[in-house]
C-alpha cells in the first residue's frame, strides 16, 4: 500500500531586478525565511525572441516573498537615494 504524503505547499518566487546590491541580497536572506534560487526567465525585447537570461529569484511563501518583495523597493529607494 502507498504511503500517504502530505501535500507540499505552494512557493513563490520573487525574481531580484539585475544590479540590486549584493548587499540587499544577503540582507533578504538573514531577515526572512526564503532561499535563493535561479530562474530561467524568456527575453522577448528587440532581437532577442527566443533567448533566455538566468536571474536570482527568491523563494518561499506567498506572504514572506510579498513582504520581500515590499523590502527590496524600500531598500532599492533608499539605495538611490543615497547616490
Amino acid at each position: 500500500m502507498p504511503e500517504e504524503t502530505e501535500p507540499q505547499e505552494q512557493l513563490y518566487d520573487v525574481l531580484v531586478p539585475p544590479g540590486v546590491p549584493r548587499k540587499i541580497i544577503g540582507d533578504v536572506m538573514n531577515k526572512f525565511d526564503v532561499h535563493l534560487v535561479e530562474r530561467s526567465v524568456p527575453l522577448s525585447f528587440a532581437n532577442m525572441d527566443n533567448d533566455s537570461r538566468e536571474l536570482l529569484a527568491f523563494r518561499g511563501k506567498k506572504e514572506v516573498v510579498t513582504e520581500v518583495e515590499k523590502y527590496i523597493i524600500e531598500k532599492l529607494k533608499e539605495f538611490i537615494e543615497e547616490k
